[in-house]
């Protein structure tokens, strides 16, 4: 896999941390548009963003599996072979669910940079109906496949957070 030069304290280049912020700044989109907080971006080797997704999982009329890792993800997958994706990261605002955990495995997609963990965000959604979190890190859907992701998160969980904040009332 070739990844970014320049190497920040938390083992992560400039352009991961540009990347994972440029997901935060969709999830507020999203929040904006009336949907539920949360995006994620899927870019190749050399930072170019192939896909990216707000979440469009909200009811009424949202499909309650349309989480922002699941689309970008899939769409990446539409555009890219196997051997490209698995040299893409994604990049998201919170740790992936169980639901887009596998679904990044089953696209290959090779790594993932989050923002937000699932035990913070339950700390932010609390028992909100339309957010019941898993608690069931994605390292560990990850591990029980037969490929290898790269994962690197939490960070910039303070900053992810500011979309949350008010929303899950």
């Amino acid at each position: 896999m070739t990844h970014f030069s320049k190497l920040t304290p938390a083992g992560l280049s400039d352009l991961d941390l540009d990347l994972l912020r440029q997901s935060i700044r969709l999830s507020e989109e999203s929040r904006e548009r009336g949907r539920h907080p949360f995006a994620a971006l899927v870019a190749d080797a050399q930072g170019r963003v192939i896909a990216s997704a707000g979440n469009n999982s909200m009811p009424p009329e949202g499909d309650p599996t349309q989480h922002a890792e699941l689309v970008a993800a899939a769409l990446a997958a539409r555009q890219l072979s196997p051997e490209e994706l698995a040299d893409c990261t994604l990049y998201t605002s919170a740790e992936p669910c169980c639901m887009c955990s596998g679904a990044i495995y089953w696209t290959g997609i090779g790594r993932v940079v989050y923002a937000l963990s699932e035990h913070s965000l339950l700390g932010l959604t609390g028992a909100h109906p339309e957010n019941p979190t898993f608690s069931l890190p994605c390292r560990e859907v990850f591990a029980r496949g037969q490929r290898v992701i790269d994962v690197h998160g939490p960070m910039l969980e303070d900053e992810a957070a500011t979309a949350h904040v008010g929303f899950w009332e």
